[in-house]
């Protein structure tokens, strides 16, 4: 498969996202500026579906008592742990949660507090844009930097 596309394809990825995908990338040998730009695009494109398709695909989900159960479990975590961040600094918040580089602080997860919190999809997809752009600088850096060291 072409290097640049399985990039693209793994910074779509929740959990893993340009997080995975930029130094699998650079270790690759890739070209870490385009990696960067092709990485940022994989993560950034199913951020306006999911704040637009999470209620519609929820209802779906919750017909199971199973799925349910963890649904209330996950939204109930999610919205515990950002609610007083979400409250006191609004779309703010979004963009540090998001920029933050550890697993879970992604796109994928600031799409579904957007979610949660009722966000515009509008604002809150450029938002989460310009803390995936912060994040994938410092991955990129340190990607870079840090692969360069290796012996």
């Amino acid at each position: 498969m072409e290097p640049y596309l399985l990039v693209f394809l793994i910074s779509m990825l929740p959990f893993v996202e340009l997080r995975g995908s930029i130094p699998y990338g650079i270790l690759q040998g890739l070209d870490p500026v385009l990696v960067f730009f092709i990485a940022l695009m994989g993560n950034m494109l199913p951020v306006p579906f999911l704040i637009i398709f999470l209620e519609d695909f929820e209802k779906i989900l919750r017909r199971s008592e199973r799925i349910s159960s963890f649904l209330d479990w996950l939204f109930e975590r999610t919205y515990n742990r950002a609610d007083e961040k979400v409250r006191k600094w609004e779309y703010f918040s979004l963009i540090f949660f998001v920029a933050i580089p550890l697993p879970g602080t992604g796109a994928w997860t600031g799409s579904l507090i957007a979610y949660l919190f009722k966000m515009g999809v509008k604002k809150a997809t450029l938002m989460i844009l310009i803390g995936v752009v912060i994040a994938g600088i410092i991955v990129t850096t340190v990607s870079y930097y840090g692969i360069s060291l290796l012996p």
